[in-house]
């Protein structure tokens, strides 16, 4: 089963203060963008019906695949694909994907000295760090560890979204992880109980479960739907290729209380968002990095009608009109991608 993880946006972003957890609260909006990773996840053998498990006092049952998965071929820079029958598009550097091509050392990946029951390949763009820290396989062994009775399983991730760089690309790898797993293996996991396991993985995680416009608050995982309709503008990304450290982050600002709440500032026009609607981790990345703050200049300087940095960095969007011609002359180093949304 393939799915085919999306980024977002924030709109605004206040962190209101310290918790006794060494979280922050803050408050914010998630917006969806439509720049996706490509995910697959096969089991790799059937399973004979078993005890069944519980999940949070209910109980849920693993199901075997009912069907054949091929592996997915996909063509990418910007070359149309075909994936079971459905067209798609990734836009990357040229590579073909014909199935996982390759594991680590060629064998399956071991954890703490034992087997691991996840064989997890990539392609794209270059993931960084340990396999067992990838969110696509936390997100399986959270589910094992309530669910013995999961199959093992091979994942393999086309990466697109650019990584550490406050767009959510493998928060929500992890939590469309979690959705295919429940999905494949019909484990009818409630929307309540992937939301929880999301939050396990991160911060940003549980938005991706629902996936629509929402007002976040707390760690971001209490999220109130609103409506906002942003289909009469096109949007564009720009990543300066600058990785900003959470910890960094959030060492240089001062939690508090914004004297106008995110929630108000969104339901105005969008053409009195600059100056009001605010990301408090923008000012002090932008005197430690003057790229940034000079992206989100051109950005108006070439009629957005909004522009700010998304999470704790590095990129940032600008919002046009729906029939502007930005030109977008940035450096060839730099990750670019537009939209209408």
């Amino acid at each position: 089963m393939v799915a085919f993880p999306n980024c977002k946006i924030n709109l605004g972003l206040n962190i209101i203060g310290k918790r006794n957890d060494g979280y922050h609260d803050l408050e914010t909006v998630f917006f969806a963008v439509p720049l996706t990773d490509a995910l697959e996840i096969i089991g790799r053998w059937s399973m004979v019906d078993g005890p069944r498990s519980t999940v949070d006092g209910q109980r849920s049952t693993v199901h075997s695949p009912r069907s054949t998965v091929h592996s997915p071929r996909t063509t990418v820079d910007g070359q149309r694909s075909t994936v079971d029958g459905q067209r798609s598009t990734v836009h990357s550097p040229r590579t073909t994907v014909d199935g996982p091509r390759s594991t680590v050392d060629g064998q399956r990946t071991t954890v703490d000295g034992q087997r691991s029951a996840v064989n997890f390949t990539s392609t794209g763009l270059p993931i960084n760090g340990a396999e067992s820290d990838n969110l696509c396989v936390k997100a399986y062994q959270l589910l094992k560890q309530d669910l013995p009775d999961l199959p093992t399983v091979k994942m393999h991730l086309h990466k697109v979204i650019p990584m550490g760089a406050g767009l959510g690309g493998g928060s929500a790898d992890g939590a469309f992880a979690l959705q295919l797993l429940n999905n494949t293996f019909q484990l009818q996991l409630t929307t309540k109980q992937l939301i929880a396991y999301a939050l396990q993985l991160g911060s940003d995680c549980p938005f991706f479960i629902i996936n629509k416009p929402c007002f976040a608050t707390s760690r971001g995982e209490i999220m109130q739907p609103i409506n906002l309709d942003l289909s009469n503008y096109q949007l564009v990304l720009v990543n300066p290729k600058i990785h900003i450290g959470t910890g960094w982050a959030f060492s240089n600002i001062t939690p508090q209380i914004p004297t106008i709440s995110i929630q108000h500032i969104i339901g105005q026009p969008i053409e009195t968002w600059k100056n009001v609607l605010v990301n408090d981790f923008q000012k002090p990345a932008i005197q430690q990095y003057p790229a940034i703050g000079k992206a989100i200049h051109q950005l108006y300087q070439q009629g957005a009608v909004y522009s700010a940095m998304t999470g704790s960095g590095s990129t940032v969007f600008g919002l046009f009109s729906k029939d502007a011609k930005p030109q977008l002359p940035f450096p060839e180093n730099y990750f670019v991608y537009s939209t209408l949304l």
